[in-house]
């Protein structure tokens, strides 16, 4: 079992660290190699996806993704930015199924910012389409940036596309996904303004006959967004496009307590996938030792499980981060009076403790 782990710029480092050390202490046998992505990549290589890192990425069972970005490159023109990383991996391996499940654990459930008994149970698992959209549409007007202002120009653009094989794909993946879970799909769209996403709604209408035992509804973007603040639990299954998953899977982060517990997957037609935390790189806190490493040691969890077939090692780590929660142990972005601030290393420490015992 082959992995590549890219940790990134910012925080990613030290995440990755922690979810490598508790992978370590499984005593799996996993062969990890390292490589440079994001800035961290473009300092070394002039480019923040470089082909030795991509060759790594494509020879390896599963990617174990820290974050990247940092604003210090943000009057690099768009190609070279760091965040192109990932968009890069995502179109050469081909990764168009995005897994943002949203659980609220039971320790935490003070931590979040709506009523307990809003949030309390929350298990939702929002499904992104990756690889089509307006991120993938036509080029943005071509200009050439100088010091990040593009003098003479007078618009800007995006197109927004799809069709119909990749809401097709999604669509199953949604549905059978379903189907271990509640058998609800909500399928979010804004078929009342936008046309591809009216292509979008009849086609995962066409997909849902197929699944006669999945109860399907759809919901336009803007009442989604309300809806997971006013009721999130009438939720279980949410597949969506590109954008619209990545505003929503973001807010749904943020209904269990912090963005610092979220993990994801994204995965291809083979079950390769690129595992990484659901935040970013925060360069603000970067190098303090203080940053949630949970949601990467998560992300560590869905890797065994969804490339791996490693189930029970998965079972094992959630197990122990639900045990280190227990213990009243938070990082600085869930502790509350009553619970004991620990660091990064600290908290990663801990699960493997958790993990021995």
């Amino acid at each position: 079992m082959n992995i590549a782990v890219l940790p990134g710029d910012g925080i990613g480092k030290e995440i990755v660290a922690e979810a490598v050390k508790v992978l370590d202490a499984l005593d799996l046998g996993l062969e990890m190699q390292t490589a440079l992505v994001g800035g961290a990549a473009f300092e070394v290589h002039g480019h923040p996806l470089p082909d030795s890192t991509l060759r790594l990425a494509k020879s390896a069972d599963a990617i174990l993704f820290g974050a990247v970005g940092d604003w210090k490159y943000d009057k690099l023109e768009r190609p070279l930015r760091p965040e192109q990383a990932i968009l890069g991996l995502r179109k050469h391996l081909g990764l168009f199924a995005n897994f943002r499940p949203a659980i609220c654990y039971e320790q935490l459930v003070g931590a979040s910012s709506l009523r307990p008994e809003v949030i309390a149970g929350l298990d939702i698992l929002i499904i992104r389409e990756l690889t089509g959209d307006i991120y993938f549409g036509q080029p943005r007007g071509r200009r050439t940036a100088i010091d990040g202002h593009f003098p003479g120009s007078e618009e800007a653009f995006d197109t927004m596309r799809y069709s119909r094989p990749e809401i097709e794909r999604i669509a199953h993946v949604a549905f059978q996904s379903a189907r271990k879970r509640s058998k609800r799909v909500t399928s979010v769209d804004k078929a009342n303004v936008l046309e591809t996403f009216q292509f979008w709604k009849d086609i995962v209408t066409e997909i849902g006959l197929q699944y006669p035992d999945v109860a399907l509804d759809h919901m336009y973007v803007d009442n989604a967004a309300m809806q997971l603040v006013r009721a999130p639990k009438k939720f279980d299954v949410v597949v969506t496009g590109n954008m619209f998953g990545d505003i929503l899977s973001d807010e749904a982060a943020m209904l269990t307590g912090s963005i610092g517990m979220l993990p994801s997957a994204s995965l291809n037609a083979t079950n390769q996938g690129l595992y990484e935390p659901s935040h970013g790189s925060a360069p603000d806190i970067a190098g303090k030792g203080i940053a949630n490493p949970l949601a990467t040691i998560l992300s560590a969890a869905m890797m065994l499980r969804f490339s791996l077939n490693q189930e029970h090692a998965a079972d094992r780590i959630e197990v122990a981060v639900k045990r280190v929660l227990s213990q009243g142990l938070r990082t600085v972005d869930i502790h509350s009076v009553g619970t004991r601030l620990v660091g990064t290393a600290e908290m990663g420490s801990a699960v493997v403790t958790a993990l021995k015992n």
